[in-house]
Order: C-alpha cells, then sequence, then structure tokens
C-alpha cells in the first residue's frame, strides 16, 4: 500500500476540507508518492500543479515526467512557469519558495479548488528545525513547518510531515513508478543540502528516532507559540495600541517583550532580539518626563510620545 494514503485519509475527517483538491507536484518521490495517495483517496478530484522555476537544464525533463504521470491517472496538470530570481542579499530559496506559494495559491484560486497539498516529510521538518536552531530563532521558527496554514486566501495542507521520505521512496522504487530525482538537491552550496548529506546521516546513526521526537519537539513549540500570542493579545487590550509606558512597566519584562514584539507585528515591524532588549531597558528606564525613547526596530523606529509609544516607518530615500 502507498504509505502516504493513511496519512491522506486523515485528511477527509477535517471538516473543513472543501473538493476538489490540489497537490503540488515536483514530480520528485515525495510529491508523486502524495498525488498518488490523493487520487486513490478522492478519485476524479485532484489536480495537479507543477511549479517550473527555470533554474536548471532539466527543468523541462521534470514537466514531461510530470506529464506521464498525471496522464497515466488522470490527472489535470497545470504547469506555471515562475521567476524565482533573487534580490541581492536575498536568499535564493527563500525568494524561489515565495514565488512558488504565491503561484500555488493563484492557480488554486484560478482553478476552484479547496486547497492544496504539499509533499514536505519529517526530513524537511527536522532541516527546518536544525535551520531553526542554527539561526537563534525562537518558538515561531522552532515550531517549524505547520500542518495547515493559509496563503493568499488558499488552504495549505502537509500531511506527511511525520513520514520519512526514505519509506515513499521505496514504495515507488518497488511498484517501477518514476519520480525525478533533482540534482539541486545534492548542491551542497545550499544549507539546507548540506544539513541532509552531513548531519541527517549522523543523526539516524546516533539518534534513530530523531525525526519523531524532532516533530514531537516542534508541536510543543507549535502549542507554546499559540499561548503567547493569546497572552499578547490580552495584555495589547490592557496596556492599549499604542502601548501606554505605566501600563507596560507594570508587567514582567518576558509579558513586555511578549506585548510588544506583537504590537510592532502589527505595524509590520519584526524588531532583532537586539533591538527588543534596548527597548526594554529604555522602558524601564523611562521614569520622568523628559525621558525620550528613540530606537530602531525593523524598518522604523520606536519613539516616545508623552505617555504612550510610537512607531514610524522610515521612508525608503530610495524611492
Amino acid at each position: 500500500m502507498n504509505p502516504a494514503l493513511p496519512a491522506v485519509q486523515q485528511l477527509a475527517n477535517i471538516s473543513s476540507l472543501v473538493l476538489p483538491i490540489g497537490v503540488a507536484y515536483s514530480g520528485g518521490a515525495d510529491s508523486t508518492a502524495l498525488l498518488l495517495a490523493a487520487v486513490q483517496c478522492w478519485p476524479g478530484q485532484v489536480q495537479a500543479i507543477h511549479i517550473h522555476h527555470g533554474l536548471q537544464n532539466a527543468a523541462d525533463d521534470f514537466v514531461l515526467i510530470c506529464q506521464s504521470t498525471c496522464s497515466d491517472v488522470g490527472v489535470p496538470l497545470h504547469v506555471l512557469n515562475v521567476d524565482a530570481g533573487h534580490a541581492p542579499g536575498e536568499s535564493p530559496e527563500d525568494a524561489a519558495r515565495r514565488a512558488r506559494y504565491a503561484a500555488l495559491a493563484r492557480s488554486a484560486k484560478q482553478q476552484g479548488l479547496g486547497g492544496v497539498l504539499l509533499g514536505q516529510h519529517a526530513d524537511d521538518q527536522a532541516e527546518t528545525i536544525l535551520l531553526a536552531l542554527s539561526r537563534g530563532a525562537g518558538l515561531p521558527g522552532l515550531s517549524a513547518m505547520p500542518e495547515r496554514f493559509e496563503r493568499g486566501g488558499v488552504e495549505f495542507y502537509r500531511p506527511l510531515l511525520q513520514m520519512s521520505s526514505v519509506n515513499l521512496r521505496e514504495w515507488l522504487v518497488h511498484q517501477k513508478i518514476s519520480f525525478v530525482d533533482d540534482p539541486s538537491n545534492t548542491d551542497e552550496r545550499y544549507t539546507r543540502n548540506r544539513i541532509r548529506a552531513r548531519l541527517m546521516p549522523a543523526l539516524a546513526a546516533t539518534f534513530p528516532q530523531f525525526r519523531t521526537t524532532f516533530a514531537r519537539s516542534a508541536q510543543h513549540a507549535a502549542q507554546a507559540q499559540v499561548l503567547l500570542l493569546e497572552i499578547a493579545q490580552q495584555d495589547l487590550m490592557v496596556v492599549g495600541a499604542p502601548p501606554a509606558i505605566r501600563a507596560l512597566q507594570a508587567l514582567s519584562p518576558p509579558r513586555q517583550a511578549n506585548v510588544l514584539r506583537y504590537w510592532l507585528l502589527q505595524q509590520r515591524a519584526t524588531p532583532s532580539a537586539a533591538q527588543l532588549k534596548q527597548l526594554l531597558a529604555q522602558i524601564a528606564a523611562c521614569t520622568t518626563r523628559g525621558h525620550q525613547i528613540h530606537l530602531k526596530a525593523g524598518t522604523g523606529h520606536v519613539t516616545r510620545m508623552g505617555a504612550v509609544l510610537n512607531y514610524t516607518i522610515v521612508a525608503d530615500k530610495t524611492l
């Protein structure tokens, strides 16, 4: 039996899931197993979406394999050409990811799909957690990839996050089903690929159950983040928006940091850990009328305006 099938069948129990459904189909082993499981679960209700990044010479060959598989199982295939170029200083992986999700959301809307299934698995989740740890990420980063999220007005689902890619690949090979082996996945110029090639085998040898335990830790982090968000919402109602300095000072430093981070995110600002630490120090020192606050946070500045804080976005001088 297709090892992806039980995970896909669980989605049928989600009352909000709407058919027809799309599958982000790269042609790789994981998305191939996912596509075939979805077809078995919802016959005649599945469409495949292939993103053609145009980043490598083999990309056209990937399309041919996808077309062949979709033809064999009677699934409509939508091939989208996406410009995945990145700006100076921007991660090529991040740029490609954003372009891919935007294209998937647009296609899902155009085709009237109720959502899109993604083929990320337990190995991808473990790699994401290791990347987050290497960057000193907080709970949002350590939560790794959620099983379900919304992007561009479209619901996305990751049913394979508890499953090893080895099981999916072995089943496809045994069934003699063709799939793509993307050569870029072995290019160790990319951090994720170095993790896959060097760290994952060492982890498997030392902690054979690491995929399961990493996924469990990610779920714990996600639950804790939801709790912090609820506390931040409650505290913001108390301190006000914009936040009153005296009301902030009545909170413990961790709760101050939590509510300030939430308030700044509402202003579309993501402060660094150092910036938030400076802001907390300034709030603690703000005991006189003449005390001024003017600190950079994200792309703008937090200043004092009387009894409250104010956030101002710095105008882009290049425009």
